[in-house]
């Protein structure tokens, strides 16, 4: 008999990425195929098809599969773009287009929420799964039940063939209240249609097993269970190795992201910190505007490269900078009109370059700490994502400034993420 491997999922804005690994997490194989451009316009729209997303599984499944003749995977969950919402009938059939991530049309949605939901409910601005249902509704009519379902929601649908069930971790933006687990009695004044909302379930749960035409189509076989997956950003703090409170993931992007795992939930919807439940604990986090937007307005890459070698990390500049790309902050500190800080500029530019990596630190530290004092545990280690973990300098001034050890993440890959979620729901569920 073929030794076991689990599959995930990764969707993301331009591409579909999969991967298998074994019962010890070694990855076997791994796919990608890019996803055509979706529609955007100036008044906020941001579309794509889902049919796009399935041809794109569909083909990266069969290549994958083809490439583990000595494995036979067992389980498979999806990660997806968070809050990318569409309505389709009974037989998963789209009945709109998806509204991507970003789509931010759902302004008058997102203001009749703001007297019924709580503050601290993910769901007051435009691009919420809730806004862009309620705008759906609104906008598009169809005859007989439609079910709202996400990305990684309706892909597992395709897999499975059954179109009524969410995850924890998805529905948090369409209203969901993942501390009670339930839908929440202030949605009810909504007055959606029967059977609108999902029967939510935590990551990991068994949702069936492939469909037999679905199995010829993609290689797997059909007794591969399809699980409940998450989003793309829970996936990936899963694939760095986020296990106990306290531990920490800082995604060094093109902006500033911060999560840590805690025993217990928080939200501050004024600064965009929400937390997602996932296998007992808490995955708390919030999103500077800092970043690595902020260097590209000054330094090419390889400049970057260049004068990172000339930095003393152990030295402090202490020029008490606050780096934005532009005016504006959501988090540690929320504020609109918050200006950048970046003055005064030193004559030598490896100095001006490590005063910004200093300044991206001190927000860090701050974004820590606001965690900690809305609830969250203080980091014992700091784990690193993004292109940023490469930078030896900026790691060494982040460990000094942060006063806990800081390293690059082991795993990067969020499908890795989602094979995690699908050996848990073949572990507990369907072994």
């Amino acid at each position: 008999m073929k030794p076991p491997c689990f599959v995930g999922l990764d969707l993301g804005t331009s591409g579909c990425r999969a991967l298998a690994c074994d019962e010890a997490g070694k990855i076997l194989a791994r796919e990608a195929l890019p996803l055509p451009t979706g529609r955007h316009t100036q008044n906020g729209a941001s579309e794509q098809e889902p049919a796009t997303w399935w041809h794109a599984v569909a083909g990266v499944l069969k290549r994958l599969t083809a490439r583990l003749e000595r494995h036979r995977p067992l389980a498979l969950a999806v990660a997806g773009t968070s809050s990318t919402l569409l309505l389709a009938d009974g037989a998963g059939t789209p009945l709109t287009p998806a509204l991507m991530y970003d789509d931010r049309r759902a302004t008058e949605e997102a203001t009749s929420l703001a007297g019924l939901a709580p503050a601290e409910a993910p769901v007051h601005t435009p691009t919420s799964s809730l806004a862009k249902l309620l705008w759906l509704l609104r906008h598009h009519s169809f005859a007989g039940k439609a079910h709202a379902l996400h990305q990684a929601e309706w892909i597992a649908g395709r897999l499975c063939g059954r179109f009524d069930t969410g995850d924890e971790n998805n529905c948090l933006k369409l209203g969901y209240d993942p501390v009670a687990r339930r839908w929440p009695a202030w949605m009810e004044e909504l007055g959606l249609p029967a059977d609108l909302l999902p029967r939510v379930v935590p990551p990991g749960t068994v949702l069936g097993t492939v469909q037999p035409e679905t199995a010829a189509g993609t290689g797997l076989p059909p007794e591969c269970l399809v699980v409940a997956g998450t989003t793309d950003s829970t996936a990936a703090a899963l694939a760095a190795g986020l296990e106990q409170p306290g531990d920490a993931l800082t995604s060094l992007g093109s902006t500033l992201v911060t999560k840590l795992l805690s025993p217990e939930p928080v939200f501050h919807a004024d600064s965009g910190v929400y937390s997602h439940r996932i296998f007992g604990h808490w995955l708390a986090g919030g999103a500077s505007n800092s970043g690595g937007r902020v260097l590209l307005q000054f330094f090419e890459p390889e400049e970057l490269a260049a004068l990172s070698e000339r930095i003393d990390p152990r030295r402090r500049l202490c020029l008490d900078y606050y780096p934005l790309p532009a005016p504006g902050e959501r988090f540690p500190i929320n504020d609109p009109g918050l200006q950048p800080r970046i003055h005064p500029v030193p004559g030598d530019p490896a100095r001006f370059l490590q005063a910004l990596l200093e300044g991206m630190a001190h927000i860090e530290a701050l974004a820590y700490r606001r965690l900690n004092e809305l609830g969250a545990p203080r980091p014992l280690r700091v784990l690193t994502s993004g292109g940023g973990a490469e930078n030896r300098a900026w790691t060494e001034i982040r460990e000094r400034i942060l006063g806990v050890p800081v390293e690059a993440a082991p795993r990067t890959e969020t499908a890795w993420g989602a094979a995690a979620i699908a050996a848990r729901g073949w572990q507990e569920g369907g072994r």
